[in-house]
């Protein structure tokens, strides 16, 4: 039988329940608005892995799994909605995918004592949990990824970026802000010039960004954008015969959907990413089975394998370790969300782990403790072949320069602890 799946209305906030005999999952997704084309694969992912283990493996420790999913167009006051009316139906854990919304969940859950996972996005300083004891953001952050691509583009410079000059283009929102202070400060200790190109909502009209890189031809091109931000970026780089190999996008700015629109043009563009790419993996044979030849697909089946689709998979995959964890720590199949919590917050994923799950290689091995909710600051760099129409990832995972990454953690976690009064600690 296939996985509940229930969209909600919004509506009224219902009071939080115990520990149920249906491992219920929530998903705040966008499957209209100007980031629909992004928003349904990633969605459409996560169900099929829940449907997957609903299918094949009867749920998660025997006890089936729900899905909740509510709309959000990627409408930051929507989400807030999604949250309360949903947040009593027994959510075990929140991916909210959305910076704006994150932001506005991190003190509504820590309250509710629901947890959030805000994979590769949100407030990266969310790294701390001892300040942050409801919200995670493994396997990597917005710093992560600035701090990887420089140390990237030091490997290809023979280890010196002294002199260079290195522009980002980043939407004009609480996300594309996140890598600016990295940057920076990576500025300070490699010598290199930053220059720094807000993109406003959503994105369409860029000219006089690309003529400012046109005028003031910057080594290398950073790019935090979403949706059709992303596409425009990439055509209005090919209009000015920007190398594409010198062009490189944090991982929601590293889909098809970005790079098919400029054909041949967009060929060599690179993206950061913090999982493997393609289909080439034994689960995925299990999702044809199970899930899409059975009728079950949340989409087309059209997606499976594309960089959304895989990192919503990803996600999912994540969430149910994490329930595997609490399961045996807890010694029960029912979970409640501090239980969950727990679980999250002892999560350890090896490459035997990856591998038994029928990913391996899939992602970084990392760990998860009450000081480290966001991993070890691991990621890859993958780039776009035209002529294939694939990504492929051309460095092995990196770590992030953790020496200057982690005071500045420990510095922004601490003024958020200040302002809303959380003695930090352990739970």
């Amino acid at each position: 039988m296939k996985m509940k799946l229930a969209t909600l209305a919004l509506g009224a906030a219902i009071a939080a329940t115990p520990a149920l005999a249906e491992l219920t999952f929530t998903a705040l997704s966008y499957r209209t608005g100007p980031y629909a084309a992004n928003g349904i694969p990633f969605a459409d992912g996560y169900e099929d892995y829940f449907t997957l283990l609903n299918e094949r493996d009867g749920g998660i420790g025997g006890e089936k799994v729900e899905l909740i999913e509510c709309e959000t167009g990627y409408n930051t006051e929507k989400g807030v909605e999604c949250y309360e009316s949903t947040k009593g139906q027994g959510a075990l854990v929140y991916q909210p995918l959305s910076t704006g919304i994150t932001y506005q969940l991190i003190p509504k859950a820590t309250a509710d004592g629901i947890p959030v996972h805000s994979m590769g996005y949100g407030r990266t300083s969310a790294k701390n949990g001892e300040v942050f004891n409801w919200i995670f953001n493994y396997p990597a952050n917005y710093w992560d990824g600035a701090s990887v691509a420089i140390k990237y583009l030091l490997e290809e410079n023979g280890g010196s970026l002294e002199g260079k000059k290195i522009a980002l283009v980043y939407h004009n929102s609480a996300y594309g802000k996140e890598p600016i202070r990295t940057l920076e400060e990576l500025s300070a200790k490699h010598g290199y010039e930053l220059m720094t190109l807000p993109v406003d909502h959503p994105g369409q009209e860029q000219k006089s960004q690309w003529l400012q890189i046109r005028r003031e031809k910057p080594d290398y091109t950073l790019m935090w954008g979403w949706g059709v931000m992303n596409q425009v970026a990439i055509q209005e780089a090919v209009n000015i015969r920007y190398p594409m190999e010198n062009f490189i996008g944090i991982w929601w700015s590293g889909s098809e959907n970005d790079v098919l629109p400029a054909g041949e043009g967009a060929d060599g563009y690179k993206a950061l990413t913090f999982h493997n790419v393609g289909s080439d993996y034994p689960l995925f044979d299990d999702i044809q089975q199970y899930v899409v030849d059975a009728g079950m697909a949340a989409g087309a089946g059209d997606q499976i394998g594309t960089a959304l689709y895989n990192r919503g998979l990803y996600a999912a995959m994540l969430a149910a370790e994490a329930a595997k964890t609490a399961q045996e720590m807890h010694d029960t199949a029912a979970l409640a969300p501090a239980q969950m919590r727990d679980g999250m917050e002892n999560l350890v994923m090896t490459e035997a782990k990856m591998a038994d799950l029928g990913l391996p290689n899939f992602g970084p091995e990392f760990e998860v403790s009450c000081q480290n909710h966001g991993g070890e600051g691991y990621a890859a760099v993958a780039q776009w072949d035209a002529n294939a129409e694939s990504w492929s990832l051309i460095t092995d995972y990196m770590q992030s320069d953790q020496d200057v990454l982690q005071p500045l953690i420990d510095e922004d976690s601490s003024a958020y602890a200040a302002e809303a009064g959380i003695e930090a600690g352990c739970m």
